[in-house]
């Protein structure tokens, strides 16, 4: 009893740590499930199971110095053990503290992306110091008054009495509490042991995301991207890959050749002969969502540059994004590519080099390209991907002299666009055609922008969401205007799109309103047009190099709104979790799960019978997808 008192204690005190947590998000977000046709009161059920998993794998190191340790080292045994359990209390509060702010940033517990941020500590920790000082200051009290009542408690310091057990009986106890600590690691007596996907037993991802347990879903990811690489792609379904590849071939209507080293890439003839094609300018805008720009039916009075200027040129008011990271929309709009399993492929070993991009089709007819950030662009690896895959030039933070203002993500987007109207004006006069990928920063949490540019709104904070899109639009018209005062503006085509919403919340298995992004096509000779049928990033990058007047050959997974072979479908990404729209109907698959087929109505997901045929294809474009990285076959 002696030896089985102090972990039991410490069992039931960890498994409380969690289950408070749990009761926070249960309260915080009870709103989003409470009239969903669900049994929620079983996230605490299946969330103990999470819980258990953790709390076990944490007490074996315990068990093991208590019970095979002699007790000549009951000192040494005593030290260790009181630093552990400290570092272990503190570590299991942190994460639980932490849950809430990233829970309310990406509507989901922390995961992979949670460790992944922790590559670039100068931008993360800037960005957390400013904009979670509260919470910031709570989690340092509350870790600050754990360590004080912990250390002057010798209850749970001292485990001194286990020793007097005789040490023959503590060894004979290791095997059957070594089982029940492994058995409830396992929490399953069927082959396989239980996983994260035990937690996600509702339609109600919100639901789901509460059942899981913060500190299993980081390791669990950890490992399986440490195992499996980038995937584990048995885990949404299997398929012959020349038969995924057919289905997709058919289902995008590109013309497959799967004998050649890129066998979705063709020649497209453009609708737009130029004897001089024309410059290309994408400018992709930070976590810019449908919702805020008037001209896609969202907010009025945020974005009256981008409002206006759509009207000018083609405006996309049906486009849906590939994922919820730059990294994934930086793929879509300068690759065309649709989001791969597992990590961007921004950030992936294979496609640092010899992957299709715009810069690579453009390089052999002369065009110079540039890749222009105002942040550091180590962050995500995208100079290294973006100098590996053609680009001539990065501009980055550091290439900026007396910027008027920098903030926690680099220089502001209107030092931004006025360095790349200078680049692009001499190019021109210069006669040297150019393609070009800019990418703003203001509108990322902490919200940065220099004063005195904008008309603040009132009633909410200055550094918020809402005031940062008005300055990114602010951006947007202050580069437009300049461009037009010089030469190449007539023989630029400008893409203004968003690279993802700005936060994908809801409580669907992925919540497809939130992907709808804003999209603009401009420049000289462009006819005014709104384009309402539904497209992809790789649509947007199609239909643009359409409009420089050339034909190309491309592996591009879209097609131009000018061509009839278009098809009116989306396959987006969010975590491990992938859905497929055509129409109206939309596939959910997720890992180690029943496929799920849903009408999209009204902004909302609606479940409804099976569609076998729409699933297939989900599953299809999921392997295909793989495939062309693993095989470096998107070239």
């Amino acid at each position: 009893m002696k030896l089985i008192k102090p972990l039991v204690s410490y069992f039931f005190s960890l498994i409380g740590i969690f289950f408070i947590g749990r009761v926070v998000l249960f309260s915080l977000y009870f709103e989003r499930f409470a009239n969903d046709d669900v049994n929620y009161w079983l996230s605490f059920l299946y969330g103990l199971k999470m819980d258990i998993i953790v709390v076990c794998a944490s007490l074996i190191f315990p068990l093991i110095l208590l019970t095979l340790f002699p007790k000549q080292l009951k000192a040494l045994v005593n030290q260790l053990l009181k630093i552990y359990f400290l570092f272990v209390i503190l570590l299991f509060v942190y994460i639980e503290n932490a849950t809430l702010p990233f829970f309310a940033e990406y509507d989901v517990r922390p995961n992979f992306l949670f460790v992944e941020y922790l590559d670039y500590p100068q931008e993360v920790f800037s960005m957390i110091a400013s904009a979670y000082k509260l919470e910031l200051l709570i989690a340092f009290l509350m870790l600050s008054g754990i360590s004080y009542i912990f250390l002057r408690n010798k209850h749970w310091t001292d485990f001194s009495a286990v020793f007097d057990v005789h040490y023959a009986k503590r060894i004979a106890l290791f095997i059957p509490l070594a089982f029940l600590l492994v058995l409830g690691i396992r929490s399953s007596f069927g082959h396989r042991p239980a996983n994260i996907s035990d937690a996600m037993y509702s339609s109600n991802r919100v639901l789901n995301e509460i059942t899981k347990n913060s500190l299993y879903s980081i390791a669990y990811a950890m490992y399986r991207d440490k195992k499996y690489g980038h995937s584990r792609l048995n885990a949404y379904g299997e398929m012959p890959i020349n038969d995924a590849m057919k289905i997709v071939s058919k289902a995008l209507n590109i013309p497959l050749s799967l004998q050649t080293s890129s066998p979705f890439s063709r020649i497209e003839q453009t609708h737009f002969s130029q004897k001089k094609p024309k410059n290309l300018v994408i400018f992709l805008q930070e976590s810019l969502g449908a919702q805020f720009v008037a001209a896609t039916g969202g907010q009025k009075g945020l974005t009256p540059n981008f409002n206006r200027l759509s009207k000018e040129g083609i405006l996309f008011s049906n486009l849906f994004s590939n994922g919820t990271r730059s990294i994934r929309g930086i793929a879509g709009s300068v690759a065309g590519n649709f989001a791969v399993p597992g990590k961007g492929i921004v950030k992936r070993n294979k496609s640092q080099s010899n992957f299709f991009t715009i810069a690579s089709l453009l390089k052999p007819f002369g065009y110079h390209s540039l890749f222009i950030y105002g942040g550091e662009s180590h962050f995500d690896d995208m100079k290294a991907w973006f100098l590996g895959n053609g680009f001539d030039k990065v501009i980055d933070q550091s290439d900026f002299i007396n910027p008027e203002y920098t903030g926690t993500w680099g220089v502001s987007d209107g030092d931004m666009v006025m360095r790349a109207h200078q680049e692009f004006t001499q190019l021109s006069k210069k006669n040297q055609p150019f393609v070009a990928v800019m990418f703003s920063t203001s509108n990322h949490s902490p919200f940065d922008f220099p004063e005195g540019k904008i008309d603040l709104l009132k009633g909410i904070p200055e550094k918020s969401d809402l005031n940062a899109i008005k300055y990114a639009d602010y951006a947007i018209g202050e580069f437009i205007k300049a461009a037009k005062k010089e030469a190449y503006y007539q023989d630029t085509v400008f893409v203004v799109v968003a690279d993802h919403n700005i936060r994908v919340r809801g409580s669907d298995m992925l919540p497809v309103k939130l992907y709808h992004i804003p999209a603009m096509i401009l420049g000289g000779g462009i006819n005014a047009q709104n384009n309402t049928r539904l497209s992809t990033q790789p649509d947007v990058l199609a239909t643009a190099l359409d409009l420089t007047g050339q034909d190309l050959k491309y592996p591009i997974l879209g097609h131009s709104i000018f061509s009839d072979q278009k098809k009116d479908l989306a396959f987006m990404q969010f975590n491990d979790t992938f859905a497929l729209r055509i129409a109206n109907k939309v596939a959910v698959l997720r890992p180690e799960k029943e496929a799920l087929t849903f009408s999209y109505e009204d902004q909302k997901m609606i479940p409804i019978e099976h569609d076998k045929e729409l699933e297939q294809k989900t599953l299809a474009f999921i392997l295909t997808m793989n495939h062309l990285y693993e095989k470096r076959l998107y070239q």
